[in-house]
């Protein structure tokens, strides 16, 4: 455990958490709601600093990120809790609950990275939600950023502004979960707000690379006209910016059907009219592909890992800039 970085002390004992914008009041040997945040004393601790419940080495495109370092590996790394409880998590068993954990120093972390793999650019924080995790990825961050690699979140975004703040330095690149344009769905299957996810984004597109997932989910998330609000947004804010629908399939508390196809490619064709670079997951390599906004030439094929990009990320064809960050390693 470690002493949280964002609380105020109250009376009587207790604790005002400002991590998240929940704000929970916690009381002496109580929790807050993400379960990692414990008062002792008075004093909030950090529970699960250090602990990790998954390591593995992905592609960079699992995350999902396509336009960061493409084809490259990195170092992914969880823990357990999360400030939201989807009823469709697809990691319900280390958000939700708390399984066994392998201890972990930011400086171990630093230096697993250097040696794993030549293919590694660095470490990406996710699996469950990292922004929970707060402590530890920061300070990992930065021993990470001191040699050289690369920082990535995969986060739901419901950080407050000023930790948020304090920790964008140090990540390279994003990927935020904005799980649907309605505050409802927020409220009723998440126990969230999208306020507060949509100031996240804001906040990082100015900072760092940007992508976006957003998890389809028949009858709840898939109103064509809601998808098309969320592509006029992020592209209000850059034509550029990655938007990931992934397909739903059953898990934790959620058993309805799995997303069809048509759904998927319908918002697709809708996001499309805004946006540059739009993408469907969970479908196997299909809708994984980019191609020019310019030209429609196909310049990364991801079904057969091959990049057709010139040296400075320009499209064959036509010469249009395509927005990729750092070379490609297909």
């Amino acid at each position: 455990m470690l002493e949280a970085r964002y609380f105020e002390a109250k009376e009587q004992g207790m604790t005002v958490c400002r991590l998240c914008p929940r704000d929970c009041s916690i009381g002496e040997g109580k929790n807050g709601f993400c379960r990692t945040r414990t008062n002792q004393g008075g004093i909030l601790y950090a529970e699960n600093y250090g602990e990790c419940t998954s390591s593995a080495i992905d592609p960079i495109e699992k995350k999902p990120l396509y336009h960061f370092y493409p084809g490259s590996w990195i170092l992914s790394l969880g823990s357990w809790g999360c400030n939201f409880t989807c009823r469709f998590c697809q990691n319900w068993h280390i958000a939700q609950q708390k399984p066994s954990t392998v201890p972990l120093s930011p400086k171990e972390v630093a230096e697993q990275a250097q040696r794993v793999d030549k293919r590694n650019i660095g470490v990406a924080y996710t699996y469950s939600e990292p922004g929970v995790w707060y402590e530890f990825v920061l300070e990992t961050a930065k021993e990470v950023k001191q040699r050289g690699f690369k920082n990535v979140l995969v986060t739901n975004g419901f950080l407050n502004k000023e930790p948020l703040l304090e920790l964008m330095p140090y990540i390279d690149a994003f990927n935020i979960d904005v799980k649907a344009f309605n505050e409802t769905f927020y409220s009723d299957l998440c126990s969230g707000w999208l306020s507060a996810v949509k100031q996240t984004v804001e906040l990082a597109v100015r900072a760092a690379h940007v992508e976006i997932t957003c998890l389809v989910i028949p009858g709840h998330n898939d109103n064509l006209s809601e998808l098309e609000d969320l592509a006029k947004w992020l592209a209000a804010l850059d034509r550029d910016i990655p938007l990931h629908f992934s397909r739903y399939f059953p898990n934790y508390k959620m058993d309805i059907p799995p997303t069809p196809h048509s759904t998927l490619e319908a918002a697709y064709q809708a996001a499309k009219k805004h946006l540059n670079y739009v993408y469907m997951g969970n479908t196997g390599k299909q809708g994984a592909n980019t191609f020019c906004p310019q030209c429609e030439t196909l310049v990364i094929d991801r079904m057969h890992a091959r990049s057709y990009l010139t040296g400075n990320n320009q499209c064959p064809t036509c010469g249009e800039s395509i927005a990729v960050v750092g070379t490609t390693a297909f």
